[in-house]
């Protein structure tokens, strides 16, 4: 029938991207392969004991924040540690007590010098929401709501402290941003990345152009990831379409024993061996 739309004049299906799939793409193909793709998953690797430390303070500060306002103290943050413990991944029970301690110090403190009167607006909050070719989606740790306005909250817990440019550059963040604003419709511009270590806040405060070019980067992202997976449904050569990008990763990469390049690149770290000092 003229003047009819065919198939070429569809729009395209919009690709759902969440940060941690963007940054396994541009990290590794191969890796995004069997995270995101083969199915059933190849197994992966052990614990990492940094992994399992990150996630003890962030299920901590998420508990902490439920409780009512009456017991928001920093000593419940640090019990809040203690019963949301575990040891998976440390070399040993000595090491997993030692790190335990710390963290409950740094939570403690952090607490300490944090207003914890007020309720966060979300806490591990799941946004999702359009944004040009993709739908940009992925789960906060903390939504604070500052003068009317929503800031993006992301506890870290690694061995070095952040700066300014880490919350600039962070696609995370900015994704998280560009959700939250759709999700909530609320004004959302303020990212900060909150160091647990050594208790020090990295602040970035969004414009909608900077906001553009990281959604603009995550499309392109997006694109090639969707392409590669497209084809590879389609009979092509998963080997040449998700190839393996070869570096330091390599040695604690939770994917390590199914790929020789990533072997031969270097020794296996230790479970225990990205611990903060």
């Amino acid at each position: 029938m003229q003047g009819q739309l065919g198939f070429d004049s569809m729009p395209k299906k919009l690709v759902r991207v969440t940060p941690s799939k963007l940054a396994t793409w541009m990290d590794c193909p191969r890796r995004y392969r069997m995270t995101y793709v083969d199915r059933p998953a190849p197994q992966r690797g052990g614990a990492y004991a940094h992994s399992t430390l990150g996630a003890v303070v962030h299920n901590a500060l998420r508990a902490f924040f439920d409780l009512p306002l009456e017991k928001r103290t920093p000593e419940a943050g640090a019990a809040l540690v203690t019963t949301h413990w575990k040891d998976d991944g440390f070399a040993d029970s000595a090491q997993a007590a030692t790190y335990r301690d710390r963290a409950r110090e740094w939570v403690a403190r952090y607490l300490a010098e944090t207003d914890v009167t007020v309720d966060p607006v979300g806490l591990e909050r799941w946004v999702s929401a359009p944004a040009g070719t993709i739908v940009a989606e992925g789960r906060v740790d903390r939504i604070d709501d500052r003068q009317g306005e929503l800031v993006i909250i992301d506890y870290k817990t690694g061995r070095q402290a952040l700066t300014t440019d880490d919350a600039r550059g962070s696609q995370a963040l900015a994704m998280y941003a560009i959700a939250t604003t759709r999700t909530l419709r609320r004004k959302c511009r303020r990212v900060e990345l909150h160091h647990l270590p050594t208790g020090e806040v990295a602040v970035w405060e969004h414009t909608d152009e900077s906001l553009a070019r990281h959604q603009a980067r995550a499309e392109e992202t997006a694109e090639e990831l969707q392409l590669a997976t497209d084809t590879l449904e389609a009979g092509g050569d998963p080997d040449v379409l998700f190839p393996p990008q070869v570096g330091r990763q390599c040695s604690w990469c939770d994917f390590r024993r199914h790929c020789p390049e990533g072997q031969a690149a270097g020794p296996p770290t230790a479970p225990w061996g990205m611990l903060p000092p």
